[in-house]
């Protein structure tokens, strides 16, 4: 019987430390931290696509535009 007893103390222990360890861990690995990073380059992935947008409608295609008319607009 105290076999038995003493060996139910040393699993308790060793649960008990274990579950400690878990809780005590520090290291940082969290689900916040993934979700700042994904949130960052979300918004970046945004600017640049709003960033390119706003440079073929305004710069590019104008200029492709005028040079297909004045392409094809030929009188010789």
């Amino acid at each position: 019987m105290r076999k038995m007893m003493n060996s139910i103390k040393m699993k308790a222990a060793v649960v008990y430390a274990k579950t400690t360890a878990v809780l005590k861990d520090t290291r940082g690995e969290g689900f916040v931290d993934n979700a700042i990073a994904i949130l960052i380059a979300v918004v970046i992935g945004a600017l640049l696509l709003a960033g390119l947008y706003a440079l073929f409608g305004e710069t590019i295609l104008p200029t492709i535009k005028q040079r297909i008319v004045e392409m094809f607009n030929y009188k010789g």
